[in-house]
């Protein structure tokens, strides 16, 4: 099994909470078997056992509340 590791920027974040909401989220997205996201750096770090497309980790984000992602 292959692991991957992407990072995304995230920005709309004001607190902690949406730091948990917004792991827990992308946490749901098949494929996915780890998240980090600190509030201070606003960087989502993805660790998957497959490729996972943008899109579901958009929607995923964009489901948790008024953030915004782009892939780094």
């Amino acid at each position: 099994m292959d692991v991957m590791n992407t990072t995304y920027a995230v920005t709309g974040m004001t607190c902690n909470h949406c730091v948990m909401h917004i792991k827990q989220e992308v946490g749901k997205v098949p494929g996915v078997t780890a998240t980090e996201l600190a509030l201070s750096d606003g960087l989502l770090h993805v660790t998957s056992d497959q490729p996972v497309d943008f899109a579901l980790i958009q929607a995923a984000v964009e489901d948790a509340g008024d953030y915004s992602v782009v892939i780094l």
